[in-house]
């Protein structure tokens, strides 16, 4: 069949059973469809769900649903969004922490990650208020990297069957050059933080690395690797990640902001980040399955 209807659960809650299955593929008979076999990828987890025809909206509580074309789902590239999608936090937010900013800056963050206001100018307005932080300050806010759980066995299936790995973020290479060694990715880019060698200046190497520079960041790598954006994942949660998520063959919004969300096809509000590899048809017995960092 052309099409399969994906359903996934959060592993550490597995929500998936007959009931469910049989509850998505009524759905979609009722909008006109015919639904072949269910095929499952990892037991009470994640489901391939074989259709033909039109996909109906359909939802379950507490579980993934993506519909996607069967043919072309396993993808030669990879370009992943860092904060908030590889790890929990937003690292110019810890670092407002030092300065009793955090909640000032956190806000001009979700603005920004909303599409609410433009990310270069909320960027440079975020870096100048942290003015005068030490340098050593950067090693303390590392210590308190929280990987988002499926990161590190999505990186290592993904180039065990040969893809090439990008992180790709509008935050810094400071901290970006740690999770690429950390989770094994292939390439980083960001934004570089100035500072005297004491303290930061509060401003960026320019030109600032946002939406556009993602969005081309997909295509020099998906041309160095002689393969096309159709042949790429991509994944983020912000504004600023959304040219990417639109222009690859699959755009996963993780966890994302509801502006985002509604504007990708894919969508993950419940599963971790191994849920990018059931979405290109990976079974659980194909993972090389690694400890998060």
């Amino acid at each position: 069949m052309k099409n399969v209807l994906v359903l996934i659960s959060d592993p550490a809650r597995p929500a998936l059973d007959a009931s469910v299955l049989d509850a998505a593929a009524d759905a979609l008979r009722a909008a006109g469809a015919t639904v072949g076999t269910p095929d499952w990828l990892a037991a009470g987890i994640a489901c391939d769900l074989p259709f033909e025809g039109t996909a109906a909206s359909v939802t379950v509580p507490g579980v993934d649903v993506v519909a996607l074309p069967a043919a072309g789902r396993r993808k030669k590239l990879l370009v992943a969004d860092m904060e908030s999608t590889m790890i929990h936090n937003e690292m110019l937010d810890e670092l407002a922490d030092f300065l009793g900013l955090r909640e000032k800056i956190a806000g001009i963050t979700a603005r920004a990650m909303n599409g609410e206001i433009d990310f270069a100018g909320a960027l440079t307005e975020r870096v100048g208020l942290l003015k005068g932080l030490p340098v050593a300050k950067l090693d303390e806010a590392a210590t308190r990297i929280r990987y988002m759980p499926g990161g590190a066995t999505l990186l290592a299936t993904m180039k065990k069957h040969g893809a090439h790995c990008a992180l790709v973020s509008g935050g810094f290479t400071y901290f970006t050059e740690m999770v690429r060694q950390s989770l094994g990715f292939d390439f980083d880019a960001a934004n570089i933080l100035k500072h005297d060698g004491k303290t930061l200046t509060g401003t960026v190497e320019p030109p600032i690395l946002g939406k556009e520079a993602k969005l081309a960041a997909l295509q020099r790598l998906a041309a160095e690797q002689g393969v096309t954006p159709a042949e790429a994942v991509t994944v983020g949660d912000g504004a600023n990640d959304l040219p990417m998520l639109q222009a690859a063959g699959l755009g996963v919004a993780f966890h994302a902001k509801p502006t985002v969300a509604a504007q990708v096809d894919a969508r993950i509000d419940h599963g971790d980040l191994t849920a990018l590899l059931y979405l290109q048809g990976y079974r659980r017995t194909d993972f090389d399955e690694r400890k998060d960092p």
